[in-house]
C-alpha cells in the first residue's frame, strides 16, 4: 500500500477521524439522569455561580486544552486551512491524551482576521483550563498569543514558536557543555524568521546569548539594522549591526546554526567555514537543511541535530506541550510565562544527562543511550520526562506567583504522575522495538490475502521482521500491483520450488505411520496445504516462525503445525495465550483457544507457560488460578483440579508467584484479595489461567467487544519452534502486532 493510502485508512477505518468524547461518570439508569442533568445538576451549577473555582472541582475544565487553529500555516504545507487543517488538531489531541492524559477539543476557525481568533479564543475561556495555539501563520500568530496571553486567564502558548524553542534550546545547552564553549561567548546564526525561529532566537538571548552575537536571516539575507525590504515589527527586534548580509557570510566562524527554514538551506562549504565543533540544528521538516551525512562528511567535529526520529538528536515539540499544560493546568497556572519555558528547557536538558534506564533502551529496540554528541535531548517514549517537565513548570509557576492552586508536596505530586503511566501504553511499542532489535523471517502461508500484503509492507518499512509470502506467485504479484505496492520480499511458490521435493521426503519421514504416502506428501506440499508447505520451511530452518489463519478455521492452521513441529518435548500440550490491554492495565489470559477441557497437569503447564511469555515482555508474573471457589471455599471436583493445578505449579516453579483457586473478581480487585492474608499474591494478579476453554474463551472475548480492551493473540505456548495463529477478521494492526510477537518470541529461543 502507498503512504498516501496508509494513512488515509489510518484516519478513516473504524470510528472516522482520531478523537471521541468518553464520559467519565455512570449514565445507565434513572437515578445516573437525574444526577448527570436535570435536576441534578443544578446543584454543581450554583456553587459555580457562587465561587467560580468550583469550575475546576465540578467539571473537566482543568484537564481541558483548546487546540485552536485557522490552518494557514499546517505543518509544511502551508495555508490549507481551517477544515483542512483539521486533522493536524486532532493528533495534536491524541499527543496531550497519550503523553499528558490531557483532554483536547481541536477548535478550528474559519477565519484570517487575528482579531476574529482572539475574539473566539476570548468568548472560550470559560469552557477551557488552557489554549494551544497550532499552525497560525507569522506574523499574526504574535500578535494573536501577545493580545491573549494580556486579556486571558488561563494559559495561552503558541507550541510552533515555543515547543521547538524549548527543545532546541535544552539541546543546546547539552551541546555547548560537549563542545566546552559559554553561551556568552559564541555567536549564532538563525536561518528563518517565522514564528518558530523568533521564539528560538529569542530564548537563546535569555539563556545568555549577547544579542550582538545574534545573526537571523530570512529569504532576502541576513536581517541587518537600517534594512528596509521584507521587514516587520518582529523581525525588527533581530536586526543587527554587522556587515553580513548572505548566510554564507554569517556562517563564516559561527559557533551555531539554528535552522527553522528549508531543505538544503545550508551547504557543506558552509559547515565547513564554522567554529571549531559546530553546533547545527537542522530543524526543517521533512527534509533538514543539511543531512547529518553531509553534515559529517566535511567534518567529524559537528554535533548534529534535526527535525527527525530517524537521525539521533531529534528536536521533537512533544516533548514540551504535553508536559508543559500538565503542570500548568496542575498549578492552576494563570498563564505559561518565561520562567516556565526556562524551567522546561533546564529540566529537559538535566534529564539528557541523566543515566538512561533500561526500559528507555528497550523501547528503542535496546538502543543504549548515554549522554555525549549523539545524545543530546531525552527521547519522546521515555516516560521520565513527564515527571521532570511538569513539576518544574509548576515549581516555576508558584515561584513567579502565577499559580492559583500551589503543590503543597511536590514529591507526591510526582509520584500521583508516575501512576497515571500506564504499563499498558507501552506494552505494544515495547515489543516491536524489541523485533526491531534483531528480525528475523516470518512466513506467511496466505501470501496472496491483501491484509498481509499491507502488513507485509508496514513489516518491511518498519523493520520489525522479514516477511516471506507463500502462494502462486503470478497471483500474489497481480494482487501487489492492483495494490499499487511495491515489495521487495521472498514469494515462495509451492508448485515451483527447489526444496518442496526434499519437504516432501521429511514429511514423508515424520507421518508414514500415521497413513501418508509418498505421493499424498507431495501433493499436499504443492496443492493442497499452504499451512503444511509453511511449517515445512520453519522445520527445515528456512524461516524462523510461521504466522496464518487470516483464511482458515483456527484448526487449519495449528494442525498442520503440530504434524510437522510438535510441541516440546515433556508437555502434555500446547496451550493459547491472550493479552488484554486496557487503559491502565495489561492482563494475560490462558488457555483461551486450545485445550478444551484441561487436567490439573495442564493447567500448572499452561501457568508455568504464560509466566515464561510475560517475562519475556519484561514483566514480573502474577498468577491467579481462577475458579468458582474461593480457596477452598466450595469442595467440587472442578475447583480441586484447579486446587491440585496450584500445588503442581509451586512444587515445579516454586520461584513463581501463583495462587488459587480463586474466583476472578478476588484475582483483580485489591479490596477482595486484602481479605486472604496467607496468600502470595500482595498485589493483583496480571495472568489468569481459566479452569476449561469455554471460560477462558468466553472472557476474552466478552473483555474485547464488550469491555474495551485490546487483545493481542492468539500466543501459542509449547511448540518446538515458534508458530502464531492469526484470527479470521483480524486487521493490518493486529497482523502487524503478532507477527512482533513471533519475532521476539524467535529471539528468546
Amino acid at each position: 500500500m502507498s503512504k498516501k493510502s496508509e494513512a488515509l485508512e489510518y484516519h478513516s477505518t473504524g470510528r472516522r477521524g482520531k478523537i471521541e468524547v468518553i464520559s467519565t461518570k455512570p449514565c445507565q439508569t434513572a437515578a445516573d439522569l437525574s444526577l448527570a442533568y436535570t435536576p441534578g445538576v443544578a446543584e454543581p451549577c450554583l456553587a459555580i455561580q457562587q465561587n467560580p473555582e468550583d469550575a475546576y472541582k465540578y467539571t473537566s475544565k482543568g484537564n481541558l486544552v483548546a487546540v485552536v487553529s485557522n490552518g494557514t500555516a499546517v505543518l509544511g504545507l502551508g495555508n490549507l486551512g481551517a477544515l483542512a487543517g483539521k486533522p493536524v488538531m486532532e493528533g495534536k489531541g491524541v499527543l496531550f491524551k497519550r503523553f499528558a492524559d490531557i483532554d483536547v477539543f481541536d477548535i478550528e476557525l474559519d477565519t484570517e482576521n487575528p482579531d476574529e481568533i482572539i475574539k473566539a479564543c476570548q468568548l472560550l475561556e470559560p469552557t477551557f483550563g488552557g489554549i494551544n495555539l497550532e499552525d497560525i501563520k507569522a506574523p499574526e500568530c504574535f500578535y494573536i498569543e501577545e493580545t491573549l496571553k494580556k486579556t486571558m486567564n488561563i494559559p495561552v502558548f503558541h507550541d510552533d514558536q515555543h515547543g521547538t524553542a524549548i527543545i532546541s534550546s535544552a539541546a543546546l545547552i547539552n551541546a555547548l557543555m560537549l563542545a566546552e564553549k559559554k553561551i556568552e561567548d559564541i555567536r549564532i546564526v538563525v536561518n528563518g524568521a517565522g514564528a518558530a525561529a523568533n521564539s528560538c532566537a529569542k530564548l537563546a538571548i535569555a539563556l545568555g546569548v549577547k544579542p550582538n552575537n545574534m545573526i537571523m536571516c530570512d529569504t532576502k539575507g541576513v536581517i541587518y539594522q537600517g534594512r528596509v525590504e521584507g521587514m516587520n515589527p518582529y523581525k525588527a527586534l533581530f536586526a543587527a549591526d554587522t556587515p553580513f548580509r548572505t548566510l554564507e557570510e554569517a556562517a563564516v566562524g559561527a559557533d551555531v546554526l539554528f535552522g527553522l527554514s528549508a531543505e538544503g538551506a545550508f551547504t557543506p562549504e558552509m559547515v565547513r567555514s564554522m567554529a571549531a565543533n559546530p553546533i547545527i540544528f537542522a530543524m526543517a521538516n521533512p527534509s533538514p537543511e543539511i543531512s547529518p551525512e553531509a553534515a559529517h562528511a566535511v567534518r567529524g567535529d559537528v554535533i548534529m541535530a534535526t527535525g527527525r526520529s530517524d537521525y539521533p538528536n531529534q528536536v521533537n515539540n512533544v516533548l514540551g506541550f504535553p508536559f508543559i499544560f500538565r503542570g500548568a493546568l496542575d498549578s492552576r497556572a494563570s498563564c505559561i510565562n518565561e520562567e516556565m519555558k526556562l524551567a522546561a528547557v533546564h529540566a529537559l536538558a538535566r534529564l539528557a544527562r541523566e543515566e538512561v534506564p533500561d526500559s528507555v533502551s528497550r523501547a528503542y529496540g535496546n538502543e543504549k543511550f548515554a549522554f555525549g554528541r549523539n545524545y543530546i535531548i531525552p527521547k519522546p517514549f521515555d516516560p521520565r520526562v513527564l515527571l521532570h517537565v511538569a513539576p518544574a513548570i509548576a515549581q516555576a509557576a508558584m515561584d513567579t506567583g502565577v499559580s492559583r492552586q500551589p503543590i503543597a508536596d511536590m514529591a507526591k505530586y510526582v509520584e500521583q504522575l508516575e501512576s497515571s503511566q500506564g504499563k499498558s501504553k507501552e506494552i505494544m511499542r515495547m515489543i516491536i522495538n524489541k523485533a526491531k532489535s534483531d528480525p528475523k523471517k516470518v512466513v506467511f502461508p496466505e501470501g496472496d490475502n491483501e491484509k498481509i500484503l499491507r502488513a507485509a509492507q508496514t513489516l518491511v518499512e518498519e523493520g520489525i521482521a522479514k516477511p516471506m509470502l507463500v502462494g502462486d506467485r503470478k497471483k500474489i504479484e497481480q494482487k501487489m500491483a492492483e495494490m499499487g505496492m511495491e515489495l521487495d520480499v521472498p514469494i515462495i511458490d509451492p508448485t515451483d520450488n527447489e526444496h518442496t521435493d526434499a519437504y516432501a521426503e521429511e514429511l514423508y519421514q515424520l507421518r508414514q505411520r500415521k497413513g501418508l504416502t509418498k505421493s499424498e506428501a507431495l501433493r499436499i506440499l504443492r496443492r493442497k496445504s499452504r499451512s503444511h508447505f509453511a511449517s515445512m520451511m520453519v522445520r527445515m530452518g528456512h524461516a524462523d516462525t510461521l504466522l496464518g489463519g487470516i483464511d482458515t478455521h483456527y484448526p487449519e492452521t495449528i494442525r498442520p503445525a503440530l504434524q510437522v513441529l510438535g510441541k516440546q518435548q515433556g508437555l502434555s500440550s500446547v496451550h493459547g495465550l491472550y493479552m488484554m490491554v486496557f487503559k491502565k492495565e495489561v492482563y494475560f489470559l490462558a488457555d483461551t483457544t486450545v485445550t478444551i477441557d484441561p487436567t490439573a497437569e495442564e493447567l500448572a503447564e499452561t501457568a508455568i507457560l504464560a509466566a515464561d511469555k510475560v517475562r519475556m515482555l519484561d514483566i514480573e508474573p502474577r498468577i491467579a488460578m481462577l475458579s468458582f471457589s474461593n480457596f477452598g471455599s466450595v469442595n467440587h471436583p472442578q475447583a480441586r483440579k484447579v486446587r491440585r493445578a496450584v500445588e503442581i505449579v509451586k512444587e515445579r516453579a516454586p520461584e513463581l508467584m501463583v495462587e488459587g483457586e480463586m474466583q476472578a473478581d478476588t484475582a483483580v480487585v485489591p479490596e477482595l484479595l486484602d481479605g486472604f492474608t496467607f496468600s502470595k499474591l500482595k498485589t493483583t494478579a496480571n495472568i489468569l489461567i481459566f479452569p476449561d476453554l469455554n471460560s477462558g474463551n468466553i472472557c476474552y472475548k466478552l473483555l474485547h467487544r464488550l469491555g474495551g480492551a485490546e487483545a493481542v493473540g492468539p500466543i501459542l505456548m509449547g511448540m518446538n519452534k515458534p508458530v502464531h495463529v492469526l484470527q479470521r477478521g483480524d486487521d493490518v494492526h493486529d497482523i502487524v502486532n503478532m507477527a512482533a510477537i513471533a519475532v521476539v518470541d524467535v529471539q528468546n529461543l
